[in-house]
């Protein structure tokens, strides 16, 4: 038998506890008979990844996944969602990504897995983008490198990157959306085919489908193609408006 309220699926969602966009943006896209059920991996609120202390940040995500998953795997999810994006790419791309879902399945069972390297492919399929990318993020310098590198492997070039002003991490969610906007504007350009957003903590979602109206191009946030990936791999196609035309069209 099924969860009463998650009839349709229950979603463990494992995010930093510094994060206080991913649960909201998720619960903003949720369908009827979904459950969210949101689990913290403990991180302290540091200097951000656009300082020197962005390897050790990254280091203690990391060393929370598996606590997380612990607590995540006791409700008896359908489908686990990675709600943290750097943690999804930072160690080398794809091949990250797969060493995550191991770490996961490894506690977890053999449940579908949701994260942000695997999503962002299916999203710019689905809207048909094939031309360079603009993006967004909030890690500093030393986030460009790694963004370009796993936007290659995936087959996409990178024409500019914008790191947006962060002190700490839980500061992150403090991002004003005019800060956002100018970020959209620093990345486009006539050879920019769509623009993409990094950073799970970053309040991007409804911004993304403001901007996507005056660019007449996608505009696509991280949690927006998270949520909507794991959905699509669970045969669930609401359609919700007011977060982009990844979620409104496909």
């Amino acid at each position: 038998m099924p969860s009463v309220l998650g009839w349709r699926r229950v979603f463990g969602i494992a995010t930093p506890s510094v994060n206080t966009v991913v649960q909201l943006e998720f619960d903003d896209l949720r369908p009827a008979g979904v459950v969210n059920h949101c689990e913290g991996m403990y991180v302290p609120d540091a200097p951000t990844m656009a300082n020197a202390n962005d390897e050790e940040n990254l280091r203690r995500i990391d060393l929370a996944l598996e606590n997380a998953i612990e607590r995540i795997a006791t409700c008896r999810p359908d489908h686990i969602i990675l709600g943290v994006s750097a943690e999804s790419i930072w160690g080398g791309g794809v091949s990250a990504a797969r060493s995550i879902d191991e770490r996961i399945r490894s506690i977890a069972g053999d449940l579908p897995v949701s994260q942000a390297a695997d999503a962002f492919p299916a999203a710019l399929k689905a809207l048909g983008v094939t031309g360079k990318l603009g993006v967004i993020h909030p890690y500093g310098d030393k986030g460009d490198p790694k963004l370009r590198a796993y936007f290659d492997e995936i087959g996409y070039a990178v024409a500019r990157t914008r790191a947006v002003p962060v002190s700490t991490l839980a500061g992150i969610a403090h991002t004003e959306p005019q800060t956002a906007l100018d970020a959209v504007r620093a990345v486009d350009g006539e050879d920019v085919a769509a623009i993409v957003q990094f950073g799970a903590n970053l309040p991007f979602g409804r911004v993304a489908a403001a901007a996507e109206l005056w660019l007449d191009k996608p505009v696509i946030a991280v949690n927006v193609a998270t949520y909507w990936y794991a959905l699509r791999r669970e045969n669930i196609n609401d359609r919700v408006e007011g977060y982009g035309s990844l979620f409104s069209r496909h």
